[in-house]
C-alpha cells in the first residue's frame, strides 16, 4: 500500500509495551482470581456489572455491552455462573425474545470474598507500580481511546 502510515520509533515503542503490558496484567489478574476465587476474570466482571444493577438485574443485550464481549461469549460466561447458583437467568416479561440476568445472594457472597484479592492483585501489578501522574496520564489516555472508538472514532 503506498500511503500505509508506518509507525515511527516511538509509536511502535508504545505499540510494543501496551501490548506487553495488558498481557502481563491480564494474564496476573486472571490467575489471582482463578486460583484465590475460581473464577475467570469476565465472570467476576459480570458478577460485578450484576451486583452494581441490584435486584432487577440487566438485560443480556446491555451486559454483553457495557463488557464489551459477544453476546455467545457472555452466554457462555453466564451459563457457568448460573451452574453454580451464582447468577440467575429469565425472560423479559415485556419482551419474551429478551433474556435478563441477576446476581445471587450466593453470587454476592463470591463477589464479596473476591474483591478484596482482586483489588489487591491490581494494585501489585499496576496501579502501585505507578505515581500519581503517571496515573492520570494512563487513565486521560485511554479515556481518549475508548471515546473515541466508543463513538466510532
Amino acid at each position: 500500500m503506498a500511503n500505509t502510515r508506518w509507525l515511527d520509533e516511538q509509536e511502535m515503542a508504545a505499540w510494543t509495551a501496551f501490548l506487553e503490558a495488558t498481557h502481563r496484567v491480564f494474564r496476573e489478574v486472571e490467575a489471582q482470581l482463578r486460583d484465590e476465587a475460581g473464577l475467570s476474570h469476565p465472570q467476576y466482571e459480570v458478577l460485578v456489572k450484576l451486583a452494581a444493577a441490584g435486584a432487577d438485574g440487566l438485560r443480556m443485550t446491555v451486559l454483553a455491552a457495557s463488557l464489551i464481549t459477544s453476546k455467545s461469549g457472555l452466554t457462555y460466561q453466564v451459563g457457568q455462573l448460573e451452574k453454580r447458583g451464582l447468577v440467575r437467568r429469565w425472560e423479559c416479561p415485556t419482551d419474551t425474545r429478551g433474556v435478563s440476568a441477576g446476581i445471587t445472594p450466593d453470587g454476592l457472597e463470591a463477589l464479596h470474598a473476591a474483591a478484596p484479592g482482586h483489588a489487591e492483585q491490581v494494585r501489585a501489578v499496576l496501579i502501585d507500580l505507578l505515581d500519581r501522574p503517571q496515573l492520570a496520564a494512563l487513565a486521560d489516555a485511554m479515556g481518549t481511546v475508548n471515546t473515541r472508538l466508543r463513538d466510532g472514532c
